[in-house]
């Protein structure tokens, strides 16, 4: 795990661009560089997974579009199946049975409307939720509560950069991240 930790931060980026940031403060992350590295695309499903070594999930949870890259790396490192949360969702059929809860605020502000098929969470189920950066945690927080919507047991959150502000939010959500941002704020 050590080196995958490593080889997150040493491709981490911040990106400014004065015409669509003015302020000189103003940047963007950039972390593409980590897809692009195969020995953190080989080794962070497990890092991620070992982060709830004892839990047992039944299944991975991601929000689109991060947790849909990680959650299937995690759930394969782990042996079990991937059930994905779409934001703002537009209904597919009539006959699709679906969760759906809205977000708090997120870093930009928003409120978003998460989903996730009632078919591919299902009562009982222990699940592990998975995404690459928690900020503010409102979509972690959604994700929970339909994680309770289902009659499933929330085990936690499992990210790759832990940012959270709010320490209350962290063990609410049992959040746990490979990297504290602190970390990369050294660089």
């Amino acid at each position: 795990m050590n080196d995958v930790r490593a080889r997150l931060i040493a491709g981490f980026r911040r990106r400014s661009d004065p015409e669509v940031w003015p302020e000189p403060s103003t940047y963007y992350v950039d972390y593409s560089a980590w897809w692009r590295d195969s020995s953190v695309l080989v080794g962070i499903g497990p890092a991620l997974a070992g982060l709830f070594q004892d839990a047992e999930p039944t299944v991975v949870l991601g929000t689109e579009s991060h947790g849909f890259l990680l959650g299937p790396l995690v759930a394969h490192h782990l042996g079990i199946g991937f059930a994905a949360v779409r934001k703002e969702p537009e209904r597919a059929s009539n006959d699709e049975v679906r969760l759906v809860r809205r977000t708090p605020p997120d870093y930009r502000g928003r409120h978003l409307d998460l989903a996730v098929r009632r078919s591919v969470l299902r009562t009982g189920d222990r699940v592990l939720f998975v995404d690459e950066w928690a900020s503010t945690g409102g979509q972690a927080l959604a994700c929970q509560q339909l994680v309770d919507d289902a009659d499933a047991r929330w085990l936690g959150g499992a990210v790759v950069v832990d940012a959270l502000e709010n320490s209350a939010d962290r063990r609410a959500l049992n959040l746990r991240g490979l990297i504290h941002v602190r970390e990369l704020n050294r660089r």
